[in-house]
């Protein structure tokens, strides 16, 4: 692997960086990927565990009890948006920042995005190459509504002594059942990279429908929206939910010309293979600005 790559994913994004945490995390925190990744996962709440309460995968309340609760308590992915402002708000409700004793009521509420936010910021403040990555995940639905794949954010981190990415899914690490693989390794093709993802709708591999987001979206359109979010992710700029480019709007997206449709599918090609492509990817970080520049919320 190139040294400027490793370089790139080792530095922290305007998203992941700690701000004045970042020693605390290097540190107070251990060593071991799966140690903090249960921490990071028992700091955190997500927003269908909050609306199912004592149910499902939280029927043993390996969540904790979610009558604790305040019951003035919402999803607050759109107010922590930076690790500096998750772990700010950690500290401020319990002062012994990651503890597996945290009580529900100081958890926060965040999803997949958020906890790969944390991971790749605590990763990287001890020095470890590591990126978020978005796509879709089957694994979660088997049987639910049929096999259908949601939107996912995971983590990827630099495995020297194997020279490989391992793919980890903190978030999902408490909740699997009956899988047969490991949520601190992912064997490949377990988790639908967009890029993968889109490509097989666009050569009819696949029914479009077969992926969706949490809000009930289905169908080519929140692919695309994965692709951009990964690709911005690859970039170090792991952006929020609400934003996107302008071809992920609903008007636009109908409307695509061949032009556009070449261009969107050459960048997923180049994707699938990021690290041997990154040059070119670089290349259309800084110049293809369709691609680049955001809109959404107040942009």
């Amino acid at each position: 692997m190139e040294q400027k790559i490793l370089d790139h994913y080792r530095s922290f994004s305007i998203y992941t960086y700690p701000g004045l945490y970042a020693e605390k995390l290097k540190h107070d925190l251990p060593d071991d990927i799966r140690e903090i990744g249960l921490l990071v996962r028992k700091s955190i709440i997500h927003r269908s565990t909050l609306a199912d309460g004592n149910t499902g995968t939280n029927a043993d309340l390996r969540f904790g009890d979610m009558t604790k609760m305040p019951w003035w308590r919402q999803p607050e992915d759109d107010i922590l948006v930076t690790a500096a402002a998750m772990l700010a708000e950690l500290y401020r409700r319990d002062s012994r920042g990651f503890t597996l004793e945290r009580a529900p009521e100081n958890k926060l509420v965040v999803t997949c995005r958020f906890t790969a936010i944390l991971i790749a910021a605590i990763l990287k403040a001890k020095g470890m190459p590591t990126r978020c990555r978005a796509g879709h995940a089957s694994y979660f639905n088997e049987g639910k509504l049929g096999k259908i794949s949601t939107d996912h954010w995971l983590n990827q981190y630099w495995y020297d002594k194997e020279q490989r990415w391992v793919t980890i899914d903190v978030d999902g690490s408490l909740s699997l059942h009956n899988v047969t693989f490991d949520p601190y390794d992912l064997p490949e093709k377990t988790f639908d990279f967009a890029a993968d993802a889109w490509l097989a709708i666009q050569n009819k591999e696949v029914n479009p429908d077969y992926f969706y987001n949490g809000n009930g979206w289905h169908g080519a359109i929140v692919v695309l929206w994965s692709l951009f979010y990964d690709f911005h992710a690859l970039m170090n700029a792991e952006i929020i939910y609400p934003h996107g480019t302008i071809y992920g709007s609903s008007a636009k997206f109908q409307n695509l010309t061949e032009e556009e449709t070449e261009k969107i599918d050459n960048l997923a090609r180049l994707m699938q293979s990021p690290d041997t492509n990154f040059n070119a990817l670089r290349h259309l970080w800084e110049t293809e600005k369709s691609f680049r520049l955001l809109i959404g919320g107040l942009l």
